[in-house]
């Protein structure tokens, strides 16, 4: 069986992979298990050191792998570019603080008498660690998983998305290609049904980026075998615009907010906020702002917006607003499909924005992952608040105003992970990152996120 590769700019074949068997992935875990026994013991020093060297490769292949994700999934080539840029700054991360971060730290220290002694801390591995990575941020998606559980000794077998295998694929050849022993880093290939058998094994950690409903399937699974999952799920975050916030700067922000990735993006803004005294302006001006965006050719450097990855998240995006519709919301800009002949093979879904939405509209109630806005007008603080809750979900949410002692005041009351106020720019790779509710369990990045990846020890000594 071959995994068919496609292009979802105009449905071409990119390549094809062989799809992993059932022996495949048992022999797959046996060989990780049987590389854990040496690899839990290698200094820490010396597994960043491996991924210095991925580092360099990474570097190295910028342009290939930048290539391949605008083929795979439909990224503009601009962005799938500083996707790779952007990644090297988190390994360099990495490569600079997972020695301190694993260091082991001794947390009380008595003296006198018979009880004397050092109590220490120390991190360690918990085994094989099952990687089920994302299509949206082919590179970045599968390393916040990988890198860190091999740099806290764990090994890992990375079963990549469908839709971009080939990217995810280089992830684990290039780590090999550091000359890591042999089964410390793995890779096999296949649809859900294979994350599905390899859950099945006798594993000991599984990180997941994804769909809530696939993350509730393998918390489940986890939950049966009684091992720790880290996920990171669904989003429908919110933007809230006060009257007063300054609006050249807010809309730059929401326009990359939503739009960036074709909106495919966890952390997007999915639903706006805006307060009644500017809410026309703010419709009008963003109409605006989406008026300028090219759409077209990934491969284009002079493209803003690319197609969907697949014809399913089309489909799925198509009958979210056509539910929208029907219960009465209007269309500002977008709506549909483009017209142009060279994008009518293609996932293409217009630049969106909707007015007069109501609460029960799957664009509320849902996640929408693609490039559709509904904006909502409010009154109040306690208003906004309410409506921005009431969601399954609790990942990120973003407020806009000149106050910010009263958007930190808001920022306490939002069930949310993350609240960025007055910018959108909060993947850093100090910061830790999660989710409230169905949105996830778990942090990554940062301190916090690497030590996720490890079991926390205390060996008392009493001399």
């Amino acid at each position: 069986m071959k995994l068919n590769v496609t292009n979802p700019h105009d449905q071409s074949t990119v390549g094809q992979l062989p799809i992993s068997t059932k022996n495949q992935i048992k022999q797959t875990v046996k060989k990780a298990k049987e590389a854990f026994v040496d690899w839990r013991l290698t200094s820490v020093s010396q597994r960043v050191k491996y991924i210095k060297k991925y580092r360099e490769l990474v570097k190295k292949n910028q342009s290939k792998i930048a290539k391949l994700i605008s083929l795979e999934m439909g990224k503009p080539i601009t962005q799938a570019n500083d996707d790779v840029t952007f990644e090297l700054g988190f390994l360099d991360y990495y490569i600079k603080n997972t020695s301190k971060f694993l260091a082991d730290e001794v947390v009380l220290q008595e003296t006198g008498g018979k009880k004397a002694g050092t109590f220490t801390v120390t991190f360690e591995p918990y085994g094989v660690c099952v990687c089920i990575a994302p299509w949206n941020f082919p590179l970045s998606m599968a390393n916040s998983g990988v890198i860190p559980a091999l740099l806290a000794g764990n090994t890992v077998i990375l079963k990549p998305s469908e839709y971009t295998s080939l990217t995810q694929k280089m992830v684990i050849e290039l780590l090999n290609q550091t000359g890591l022993p042999d089964g410390v880093a793995n890779l096999l290939i296949g649809s859900g049904e294979v994350g599905e058998q390899l859950l099945d094994e006798p594993i000991d950690l599984a990180w997941f980026t994804g769909s809530t409903a696939v993350g509730q399937k393998i918390y489940k699974k986890c939950a049966e075998k009684f091992i720790k999952a880290l996920l990171e799920m669904g989003g429908s975050s919110p933007g809230i615009v006060f009257a007063d916030a300054d609006l050249d700067n807010t809309l730059e922000n929401l326009y990359w907010a939503r739009y960036l990735n074709c909106g495919q993006v966890c952390t997007a803004v999915k639903r706006l906020y805006v307060q009644e005294p500017i809410f026309d302006q703010v419709v009008e001006l963003f109409v605006e702002r989406v008026m300028k965006m090219k759409i077209g050719d990934p491969l284009d450097s002079k493209t803003d917006i690319g197609p969907l990855v697949s014809k399913k998240q089309l489909k799925l995006l198509q009958t979210q607003v056509a539910d929208a519709l029907q219960k009465g919301a209007k269309v500002e800009i977008g709506g549909g499909q483009p017209s142009e002949k060279n994008l009518k093979n293609g996932n293409y879904f217009l630049p969106t924005i909707l007015t007069k939405i109501k609460p029960s509209m799957r664009v509320i109630t849902e996640e929408v992952f693609g490039p559709v806005l509904p904006i909502i007008p409010f009154k109040t603080e306690d208003e906004v608040i309410k409506m921005a809750n009431n969601s399954e979900y609790g990942l990120s949410a973003e407020i806009y105003t000149k106050d910010i002692k009263k958007a930190q005041r808001m920022a306490k009351l939002l069930d949310v992970g993350t609240v960025a106020i007055n910018t959108d720019n909060f993947f850093k790779p100090e910061c830790p990152f999660g989710g409230y509710k169905k949105s996830g369990m778990g942090r990554e990045y940062g301190e916090i996120g690497m030590r996720e990846f490890s079991q926390v020890k205390l060996t008392a000594v009493v001399k």
